[in-house]
């Protein structure tokens, strides 16, 4: 009963970790490319249609690292193990 506890103690504790924030990014930089490209399609928003996608490359790339870290480490798992 304590070790159930315990644990339920240590995953409430448990902070969002890179990857979390990596998916939030990703997701976000998406919803911001469709949300800017239909504003652009009614004429609310008079950005160009690259300058949209590369917002949205620029959000997405700053996660980049993170990603990067994990196929590196799934690479270095693959030759050891």
């Amino acid at each position: 009963m304590t070790e159930e506890k315990t644990k339920l103690v240590e995953t409430e504790k448990k902070k969002t970790g890179a990857k979390e924030y990596s998916l939030f990014a990703q997701i976000f930089a998406s919803v911001w490319i469709i949300v800017l490209t239909l504003c652009k399609g009614f004429g609310i928003v008079s950005l160009e249609t690259n300058d949209i996608i590369y917002s949205g490359i620029a959000i997405a790339g700053i996660f980049m690292p993170v990603y990067f870290s994990i196929w590196l480490e799934k690479i270095r798992d693959i030759k050891l193990g």
